[in-house]
């Protein structure tokens, strides 16, 4: 099963300490690359963090943000740095001095000042093992987002299987016809030019016209590709990279059918081969 590498997902959970929210955000990127945003009391577990999403995840541009926003404790006092607020008066008044039009200050935005407020200590490691419980949830939720997601795009490539490994047998089918009309063409330009051609020699001509437009082989491994294509849908690794490969050779063979037509339908064949190629590549660009 496929699995994107784009997703969100955002999951809160209240406590007595207060309340926590992650915010995971991925994109498409050729490695995997975790970013985390931290309270700073939880900085020190980083390294935690980061395990334990690489665990879950395979590729992506993951960008992990963690909010927590502290319960108020009745019971504990609040207490002011007043020597802070004394500093900060002092600068406040030699400002008023030099700008006697600026108005006063509320003191609730002293109040707001880093620093000025002071809380008792918080206890880290409840609060580290509430974090990783609830990353886990997050973790879960956009991995759930990410192969539903997959799901999507597993449905969108088979379908272009499907019509690529129709074009492939409508253009086999044809190709008896298309020899016949190219050699009877070869035959009547011979014949214009009112000579007597050697009959041994004009065979020869024929099979290498013959050689030269036959498309069996490219047909061949275009239908390989397709059967590879359809198992890497099927697997429960990364297949991002190998479905990636494999739409270059899908395509190398598409333009390798384009040059040796001989005809107007083949022409068109390999078109829309290339066409559904690159709807598809553009899909595989976001697969895991």
């Amino acid at each position: 099963m496929l699995h994107s590498m784009t997703g969100f997902a955002r999951e809160s959970a209240e406590s007595a300490i207060g309340t926590l929210t992650w915010e995971i955000r991925a994109v498409n990127h050729r490695y995997l690359d975790v970013q985390f945003k931290l309270p700073e009391d939880l900085r020190p577990k980083e390294q935690v963090f980061r395990q334990q999403a690489s665990s879950s995840l395979g590729r992506g541009k993951v960008e992990c943000a963690l909010y927590f926003r502290r319960a108020f404790d009745q019971d504990s006092e609040m207490q002011i740095n007043t020597e802070l607020v004394e500093l900060i008066g002092h600068r406040i008044s030699d400002l008023t001095a030099k700008l006697p039009n600026v108005a006063a200050v509320n003191p609730i935005e002293i109040l707001r000042w880093p620093g000025v407020v002071q809380q008792s200590d918080l206890e880290v490691e409840p609060l580290f093992a509430e974090a990783g419980q609830l990353l886990t949830k997050a973790l879960a939720a956009i991995g759930e987002m990410r192969s539903s997601e997959g799901a999507r795009i597993g449905d969108m490539l088979e379908s272009r299987c499907a019509e690529i490994e129709a074009i492939a047998k409508s253009v086999r089918a044809r190709m008896p016809e298309v020899l016949d009309a190219a050699r009877a063409k070869q035959k009547e330009r011979i014949a214009n030019l009112d000579v007597e051609a050697d009959p041994a020699r004009l065979e020869v001509e024929l099979a290498l016209l013959a050689t030269k437009i036959d498309v069996d082989e490219e047909l061949d491994r275009l239908d390989s590709h397709l059967v590879e294509i359809r198992d890497a849908l099927k697997s429960k690794k990364p297949v991002g990279r190998r479905l990636d490969f494999l739409m270059q050779e899908l395509n190398r063979e598409a333009n390798t059918l384009g040059s040796k037509s001989a005809d107007t339908e083949t022409t068109k064949a390999a078109v829309d081969l290339k066409v559904l190629i690159e709807q598809m590549r553009e899909q595989i660009q976001n697969v895991e």
